[in-house]
């Protein structure tokens, strides 16, 4: 019965982790116009627990992207220097987007597995019941 558990549990720790990686890349998506800034960076950490168990997921801190930001020409721009250029974000909305979808489908999968893990639980509730 704790394997059902275990596996809720990492399942339901998979769909938190998930759900704010995509809160930070909605965070870049609207900040893709936004002068200077940095797109935010999410990683996660597992670690085998004792056996074959695995434990749950955790969220890595939140980093900044340190790759160049994007120089804009606009001389009518209020940030623009004496060239006629300011610094946009790094944002690429293309890769926001594909990294959403990804993170989107991978919710979706540990939701089923969840559904799935309590499924399989309360039916062999239903059978130890009889």
């Amino acid at each position: 019965m704790t394997d059902f558990s275990s596996a809720r549990s990492v399942s339901a720790s998979g769909m938190q982790a998930q759900a704010q990686r995509l809160r930070h890349l909605s965070e870049n998506i609207s900040n893709a116009d936004t002068p200077g800034y940095r797109r935010k960076l999410i990683s996660f950490q597992t670690a085998m627990g004792q056996g074959d168990q695995i434990s749950p997921v955790q969220v890595g801190r939140v980093r900044l992207d340190q790759s160049d930001l994007s120089i804009i020409y606009d001389p009518s721009h209020p940030l623009a220097d004496e060239t006629g250029e300011y610094k946009g974000s790094n944002v690429n909305l293309l890769i926001e987007l594909a990294d959403a979808r990804e993170a989107q489908r991978s919710y979706e999968a540990n939701l089923k597995m969840f559904d799935q893990a309590r499924n399989m639980s309360s039916s062999l509730m239903q059978l130890l019941r009889r």
